[in-house]
């Protein structure tokens, strides 16, 4: 069992856990992942590693409540346990001194841009970053990432907070100003990261992004997490999560992400109105 030992609130929606899990934390690097079960009969899902510390042996996770598991998960609290935490997962992302980098995260994907921004930063690079969100209310670790970049552009949709604008608008207008950026992380809904290497492309700029696809055993064997990047099929769990950018098949990966859309909408409806019969 892994116990949780702090769990707090960063938006309506999204929740943020630590939890002990010392062997993971001692080799766990920026860009990795963890697979986990609130309970021994339950899913197996994957979430990209928020922070780790080695010396603590904790692994810190940020989870946004849309489905059935993880809106049962922001049931739990502080001394609670979950089932089963595999990992860290995956390889890990390639931080070298590369010059001016830049990392951009949507959403959820605020989170996880957070541990690479820190050891590029660590590594000498200087660090640019765009965070955005649906609204004010949606974003979060803003100050993070403050913390862990030399300059920050944070956006919103709808206007609500800062610049209203798309995580792609400031990114554009950064690579069309003939400033040097020497490689690029996007992480975030996969159709954010396609615009963002959409966007990337024609400059030129090596993107890399986080392939969170759907995941079951994460150790290859499966294949559910399979994604096509330059003609191959690659496994994302094991190849990846991190891959190029531009050579991603994106239609292909959307596409397979809408194929469980309809068993996920029954897993949520039958866990509300189980949680509605128990409130009777």
């Amino acid at each position: 069992m892994y116990p949780i030992l702090k769990k707090q609130v960063l938006t309506p929606v999204t929740k943020l856990y630590v939890i002990e899990a010392p062997e993971i934390a001692r080799k766990a690097q920026a860009g990795q992942f963890v697979i986990l079960r609130i309970t021994e009969e339950g899913e197996r899902i994957p979430l990209t590693i928020a922070d780790y510390d080695a010396r603590a042996g904790t692994i810190t996770i940020v989870v946004q409540e849309l489905g059935k598991t993880t809106r049962q998960l922001g049931t739990f609290e502080e001394g609670d346990s979950l089932a089963s935490f595999t990992g860290p997962l995956g390889r890990p992302t390639e931080i070298e001194n590369y010059g001016t980098t830049l990392v951009v995260g949507g959403g959820l994907g605020i989170a996880p841009i957070y541990p690479i921004a820190r050891s590029l930063r660590e590594a000498g690079n200087h660090v640019i970053g765009i965070i955005g969100a649906r609204n004010k209310e949606l974003l979060f670790w803003e100050e993070e990432l403050r913390s862990v970049t030399d300059e920050l552009i944070v956006v919103t949709d709808d206007g609500s907070y800062m610049r209203k604008a798309l995580v792609t608008v400031p990114l554009k207008e950064l690579l069309e100003s003939g400033r040097k950026i020497d490689r690029i992380w996007g992480i975030g809904p996969a159709i954010m990261m396609k615009f963002i290497a959409a966007t990337s492309e024609p400059f030129g700029v090596p993107t890399i992004v986080s392939l969170n696809s759907i995941m079951v055993d994460g150790t290859g064997m499966c294949g559910a997490c399979r994604v096509s990047v330059g003609g191959r099929t690659r496994f994302a769990c094991v190849d990846g999560p991190e891959f190029d950018g531009h050579q991603v098949d994106w239609n292909l990966l959307l596409s397979r992400q809408r194929g469980y859309l309809d068993k996920e909408k029954e897993a949520l409806q039958a866990y509300e109105a189980q949680l509605a019969e128990n409130k009777r």
